[in-house]
């Protein structure tokens, strides 16, 4: 078992749920907002506890690109842009949760190709064999409280302001948060908030994420690309960082991701 903080307090969690609720695997979402760490601790906490615990994100059930185009077309363009609720296939995670808990032997974890922008060909999904004596689910905007309608008048950045003028982005991302994200957050038998110090530290993050993936500085042009990107995620991460969630567990991070206090509440 490793000694890193998170996956312990996940683990310990975890035991407590499966001592109380033997019947089943415990559901527990981790979310945090991008470049966290998030995926990273759920990785190391499945591999040390490996084939008991079933591990795969929201980013696994990106919808397709097709899908996407279409919802551009149809609702707003801002859709083509995966991330913000609207873009996940809820159903696909739920769906196989169940699996999972009901030890399908057939079962397998969604993936999501990001250089593809599209999703992974079905037959290409890890297997899961089970049984799961716990199911660990990642997401940036896992236990989100829905967005104050109120609040969506007030533009919170450039993306919102040039590119979302009659506000129908936003209020369609609201809705998916309320009317589908929420009901699914409540499956969950416990959730545990990453809180990053501060909004700015989220864009350090993402492109320090960026670098690793290239093997090199971004450039100028790339760096553009991303400072627009991490504004679709901007209106949900500073209200989850505001403390507008309903994770039990808050972790605090420094800059450096370390761990500074863990919050029960």
């Amino acid at each position: 078992m490793s000694q890193h903080p998170i996956p312990v307090l996940l683990y310990e969690i975890i035991q407590d749920l499966r001592a109380r609720h033997r019947e089943r695997a415990p559901l527990i979402g981790v979310a945090g907002a991008q470049g966290s760490g998030k995926s990273y601790h759920c990785r190391l906490l499945a591999m040390a506890n490996q084939p008991r615990y079933a591990h795969f994100s929201l980013d696994d059930v990106y919808r397709s690109r097709t899908y996407r185009e279409e919802l551009a077309t149809e609702t707003h363009p801002l859709f083509i842009t995966r991330g913000p609720p609207g873009t996940h296939d809820l159903e696909l995670a739920s769906q196989t949760i169940e699996r999972i808990r009901r030890a399908d032997p057939s079962v397998r974890l969604p993936r999501f190709d990001k250089l593809k922008d599209d999703i992974v060909p079905a037959n290409d999904w890890p297997p899961f064999p089970g049984p799961a004596e716990a199911i660990i689910f990642d997401g940036w905007c896992l236990g989100a409280d829905s967005l104050d309608a109120a609040s969506l008048d007030a533009l919170v950045n450039a993306l919102e302001r040039n590119e979302d003028v009659t506000g129908v982005w936003r209020e369609t991302v609201a809705y998916e948060l309320r009317a589908n994200y929420q009901p699914f957050f409540l499956t969950f038998d416990a959730l545990v908030y990453l809180q990053a110090p501060s909004w700015e530290i989220v864009r350090t993050w993402r492109g320090q994420q960026e670098e690793a993936a290239r093997g090199r500085p971004l450039t100028p042009e790339e760096n553009a690309a991303l400072d627009r990107f991490v504004m679709h995620y901007e209106r949900i991460t500073r209200a989850m960082l505001d403390g507008r969630h309903r994770a039990k567990w808050i972790v605090h991070l420094d800059e450096a991701r370390n761990v500074t206090r863990i919050e029960e509440r």
